[in-house]
């Protein structure tokens, strides 16, 4: 080890080292070894942000087995024991606080297990690095089992390695249970940065940090001067508002990312430019691919939107127990030839003459409305350029389009009129709704379910 001594994980006033972080996971893997876990195994680690989860996410890898991740405090029942029956899971990582409330044939309290005297485990290594499970809004969750060389290929190189060195803190602000989580904590300890997990405040955390990575949403609620040390930021997970943009690359270098679970947290980003205006997803990361098709699955021409499939390295393994639908959604792919596998996102968009990819929604945001087709992300976008908003979002609610715009003092008369400059008729809101802020999902998604409540009230 390069640096026993430097600080690998910060939580609320507690630090642990290198040194003593790998001690911690060593202990911890001992003991998974000890109830039978080997390589290839899947280990929920049912937790809350905090020391204890690092450790515990390591010790699991150590022993080449793979770790599923859920924040035992806010996870429901029902999801839990459904993730547990789909990954076949027979030993938990928690910590006494939750262990209790736990049901598993082995239930192991990582702040509660008797320090030991351990080497490193000696065991082979596993495919599977982490299983993460889809959020579930549209459907029962499924888990996406990513693999090592998934993991290192978007980590490891440029744009994905977001230049993270030591000294670097970077904030852990995110659900345990998301991908994004994933490049928050691997992104610090992969490049011996400091992991700067946070509390219940979040601009607490932030203020201290040099690199932070979240959805637009949870970026929206923090302010750029109340940072004064970023240097970095990147944004995935939904689309970025270009006010949002333009606020934090004038301080720092901004990267707006796009890509599902699917295809490793990210497979392309941009780095935005605010001289040059143009906000897009950028490039593909290095060894992988993106394709823009038409419904026949031939490449659309540059210039024109088609359904974005992803092939290369970032292509995940499939769906845990769900062959049926890893056979819809992973395909061979016919353009890279071999056993490479593509993957369709069901996001939309079209490369710029210049080689970027714009994004045009999903396939489920394309909505008829008086018999035409809109894109829900067209209109959120010139909804955007009214004076004063810095987001926005498009819902269809009984068949009429519903806008939301923050903060509240928006005028929805100015937002109207936003959407009747830039798209046609059939595109302009039937009610506009101005909201302090846009409710978001555990996962720092805007929670389009709590809008539509909104509509009935408003």
């Amino acid at each position: 080890m390069r640096s026993p001594h430097a600080r690998a994980v910060e939580h609320q006033g507690d630090c642990v080292t290198y040194g003593e972080l790998d001690h911690r996971a060593n202990v911890v893997a001992a003991s998974l070894l000890d109830a039978g876990v080997r390589p290839g195994d899947h280990v929920g680690v049912f937790l809350t942000r905090s020391i204890p989860m690092v450790v515990g996410i390591l010790a699991v890898l150590k022993v080449g087995a793979a770790y599923v991740p859920q924040d035992v405090r806010i996870t429901p029942r029902r999801h839990l024991d459904h993730v547990m029956r789909t990954a076949k899971i027979e030993v938990v990582l928690t910590t006494s606080e939750h262990a209790p409330a736990l049901t598993a044939p082995t239930v192991l309290a990582v702040d509660t297990l008797p320090d030991r005297r351990v080497g490193a485990p000696r065991t082979g290594d596993g495919e599977t690095a982490v299983v993460i499970f889809t959020s579930g809004t549209t459907g029962v969750p499924n888990g996406v089992r990513v693999t090592h060389a998934n993991l290192c290929n978007v980590l490891l190189t440029a744009p994905g390695s977001l230049d993270i060195g030591p000294g670097d803190r970077v904030a852990q602000l995110l659900n345990i249970a998301f991908d994004m989580a994933v490049w928050e904590i691997f992104g610090a300890l992969t490049h011996g940065a400091t992991s700067v997990i946070r509390g219940k405040d979040m601009a607490e955390t932030a203020k201290t940090a040099t690199v932070l990575i979240a959805t637009p949403g949870v970026l929206s609620t923090l302010d750029p001067q109340g940072c004064p040390d970023v240097r970095t930021v990147a944004v995935a997970g939904e689309r970025c508002p270009k006010p949002l943009a333009d606020a934090w690359s004038a301080r720092a270098a901004f990267h707006n990312a796009c890509g599902p679970t699917e295809v490793t947290i990210v497979n392309t980003v941009q780095r935005y430019d605010p001289n040059a205006g143009r906000l897009t997803i950028g490039r593909p990361v290095p060894n992988t691919t993106v394709y823009v098709l038409d419904e026949d699955l031939r490449p659309c021409r540059i210039g024109e939107v088609g359904e974005m499939w992803a092939g290369g390295a970032c292509v995940t393994a499939g769906y845990l127990g769900n062959d049926v639908l890893t056979a819809q959604r992973y395909r061979p792919d016919p353009f890279l030839g071999g056993d490479h596998v593509m993957f369709r996102t069901r996001d939309l968009g079209r490369w710029t003459p210049e080689g970027e990819l714009e994004h045009h929604g999903r396939t489920d945001d394309q909505v008829k409305v008086r018999g035409f087709r809109v894109e829900l992300d067209a209109v959120t976008s010139a909804l955007e350029t009214t004076p004063g908003c810095d987001r926005a979002t498009t819902v269809l609610h009984d068949g009429r389009l519903v806008a939301f715009v923050s903060p509240a003092t928006v005028s929805p008369d100015a937002a109207r009129d936003a959407v009747v400059r830039d798209l046609p008729y059939y595109c302009v809101p039937s009610l506009v709704v101005a909201v302090d802020e846009l409710p978001l999902t555990e996962r720092g998604k805007v929670d389009r379910a709590a809008l539509s409540s909104l509509v009935t009230v408003a």
